[in-house]
């Protein structure tokens, strides 16, 4: 994609124009490559096919900016960021070691209204068609997974790396069949339920082997193809 897709392309949808809802639409569009790497875009251009304030618009892009989904330069047009496999396996082993320990705080402090919301967040994943609002829904258990662990840090850690692997995704999703399904979320809700600590890091690790390997595996596959080109 050379250019920036037109509003035919992405349908203004009756959302609020709220910063959340906003940042949603906007990050579903790049995980659905309506706007990938090699999109040509600015804020008012975003702001039309979105319809929303070009400062609200601004705010999205800083957010994703600081989830380095986009990347931001003075006097240059905003960007999708094109991520590379050590970029990759890095954001993996470090999401590895902070969600294992979060995963486990999470059996200790679970409660029942926090496994209700997360019940519920299955229940959308379920029932979602769209590609790129399916990744994000996944990205958006594991983080609130995080929340229930009681460690902030940690989980606005976490933040800075879901989105990333999200992101790998979508850019290399030739190899990424069934990236985390709600199948995959059942059993770990289950186990967090159950306080069974075990389970629930066997479940994650077994998770996080397979992105790593169809991720890294995709992504060199990538590369070869662009330098045999």
């Amino acid at each position: 994609m050379n250019s920036f897709a037109s509003p035919q392309t992405l349908v203004a949808l009756p959302f609020p124009n709220r910063e959340e809802d906003l940042y949603s639409r906007v990050f579903d569009a790049i995980l659905e490559q309506h706007i990938d790497a090699d999109s040509r875009f600015t804020e008012e251009s975003l702001a039309q096919v979105f319809g929303v304030r070009r400062s609200d618009i601004r705010c999205v892009l800083t957010r994703l900016a600081h989830q380095q989904i986009i990347v931001l330069r003075v006097n240059h047009r905003p960007r999708v960021a094109a991520l590379e496999v050590e970029q990759v396996r890095q954001t993996l082993h470090a999401r590895r070691l902070t969600e294992i320990t979060l995963v486990r705080l999470a059996c200790q402090h679970s409660c029942p209204q926090d496994l209700k919301s997360l019940g519920a967040l299955i229940d959308s994943e379920r029932e979602c068609n769209a590609r790129g609002s399916a990744i994000r829904l996944s990205g958006e258990f594991h983080l609130q997974l995080a929340k229930m662990a009681g460690n902030a840090p940690l989980a606005h850690f976490l933040d800075s790396l879901v989105p990333l692997t999200a992101l790998a995704v979508a850019q290399f999703e030739g190899n990424v069949a069934g990236y985390c399904d709600w199948q995959v979320h059942q059993g770990i809700l289950e186990a967090v339920e159950y306080r069974d600590e075990v389970k629930a890091v066997a479940l994650l690790n077994q998770h996080l082997d397979h992105l790593e390997e169809a991720l890294v595996s995709s992504e060199l596959l990538l590369s070869q193809n662009r330098v045999a080109g």
